[in-house]
């Protein structure tokens, strides 16, 4: 036990290395930081200083990477980008009417070089083959569409 008493630094680098195994098993980046102070704690206790000023670091430096450094590596880790699969990568996206849309009447629009049955968003709108539309819903098998804004000269 003498030993210990005099090599301080040999408990912080146990200390280190069994919250670094935890970590590696719980990947939740808790016990990480708490090595990562038990690591300061192990680098103040090897330049000489008293154990508590060595426990002082060790725990402010484990809290202040708890609550400074976890959350945006949490949010980063968790974070990417949304994946949009199926019909949903369509909405937004522009196409060319085939056939005449009406609210009564169901047309079709190719849109990424398929054909689609499509609507109009708007009931009152006709939409007249070779006009430019854009997707802004897709429920089922029918695109709902709305024409593209032309600027006639």
């Amino acid at each position: 036990m003498d030993w210990l008493s005099d090599n301080h630094w040999a408990g912080w680098l146990s200390a280190a290395v069994a919250l670094g195994v935890i970590e590696v098993f719980s990947l939740d980046l808790i016990f990480a930081m708490l090595a990562f102070g038990a690591v300061v704690g192990l680098v103040s206790s090897a330049l000489g200083a008293a154990f508590l000023v060595s426990f002082l670091l060790a725990l402010g430096t484990a809290g202040a990477t708890l609550f400074l450094l976890r959350p945006p590596l949490i949010k980063r880790l968790h974070g990417g980008p949304d994946l949009t699969m199926s019909h949903g990568r369509l909405v937004g996206s522009q196409g060319v009417a085939v056939s005449r849309i009406t609210g009564v009447e169901v047309g079709q629009v190719r849109l990424a070089g398929e054909l689609w049955s499509a609507a109009p968003y708007d009931d009152t709108l006709a939409i007249e083959p070779g006009e430019a539309v854009e997707v802004l819903e897709i429920r089922g098998a029918t695109a709902y569409v709305h024409p593209v804004p032309r600027l006639d000269p």
